[in-house]
Formats: structure tokens, C-alpha cells, sequence
């Protein structure tokens, strides 16, 4: 017992000389620290996985992205199985959503949908808060072949 004060005494004054705490100082603390431990002490309640997980989900702001997920996922809950088999949500800018239709008929016809579907969205992904919907056809084929291109007209002007 004497010589746990003489030892911790040594450490103190030592401390306070160089101005650092030496190892063995702190392996000291962290074991007083460690023996004072009360099993049903505050802090010490078992923690749900559910509660981890709400943490994780908060911590690093996964919530936005798993809703997005989701409505990416169940497209077709949205606006039926035929026009979810000739639409995809392409990307969320934003409280903006971007829809790729198959042919322009169906991006026209999807605009007109438009304020039923924003309010179908709002209604299953409220927490999106998608403002404004853009629809879009598909990209228009390209006839660049291989890594290198020629500036200029393009295939138009060999025709005729």
C-alpha cells in the first residue's frame, strides 16, 4: 500500500517536472479507471440493434440515400407495372427527380401525369420532398466508332 503511494507520488512529481505523462502513469489511470466499473452503472444498459442502427443512419446521413433507394426499387408501386416497364429513375438531384422514358411518346405522356405522380411520390417517399419531376426520352444514337474522331459533319456527308 506504501508503495503504491510512493510509486504514484514518483509519477506526479515527475509529471509536473517534464510537463508529460509518462506511460506508466497512464497505464495506472486507465487501470483505476477500469476497476471502478459498476456493473448496473449508468451507460452500461444493453443497447438494441435497431437503436445502433437508428445511430449509424443519423450519424452518417444514410436516410436520404436509402429512401432514394427504395423509390428507385419500387418504381413500378409508383406509377404501375406498364409505365414502370418503359420508364427508370435515373438520378435525384436534389428535391429534383429525372425519369428516362423508352421513346418521347412516353416522356409526353408521363407529363402529363406529371402533378398525379409528384403527388403519389410525396405521398409513399415524403421524406425525398421531390418539388419537380423532368422526363426524358432516350439518347439519340452515336456514330462515333473506336477511340478516335474526325471533326465535321459526320456520317451525313457521305449520303449521295
Amino acid at each position: 500500500m506504501a508503495d503504491d503511494f510512493a510509486i504514484d507520488f514518483y509519477l506526479r512529481m515527475k509529471q509536473a517536472v517534464t510537463g508529460k505523462i509518462s506511460r506508466d502513469a497512464k497505464r495506472r489511470e486507465e487501470a483505476k479507471t477500469r476497476s471502478t466499473s459498476k456493473p448496473f452503472e449508468k451507460g452500461r444498459d444493453p443497447v438494441t440493434a435497431i437503436t445502433t442502427l437508428d445511430g449509424l443512419l443519423a450519424k452518417f446521413d444514410w436516410g436520404r440515400n436509402l429512401a432514394k433507394a427504395d423509390l428507385f426499387a419500387n418504381w413500378h408501386q409508383v406509377v404501375g407495372d406498364q409505365t414502370a416497364a418503359n420508364s427508370v429513375p435515373e438520378e435525384l438531384q436534389g428535391n429534383h427527380l429525372i425519369v428516362r422514358c423508352k421513346s418521347t411518346a412516353w416522356a409526353t405522356q408521363l407529363r402529363l401525369m406529371e402533378n398525379q405522380i409528384l403527388s403519389e411520390l410525396n405521398q409513399k417517399f415524403h421524406s425525398l420532398q421531390i418539388t419537380d419531376i423532368r422526363f426524358i426520352g432516350p439518347d439519340a444514337p452515336s456514330w462515333k466508332k473506336g477511340k478516335y474522331s474526325v471533326p465535321g459533319r459526320g456520317p451525313r456527308d457521305t449520303y449521295g
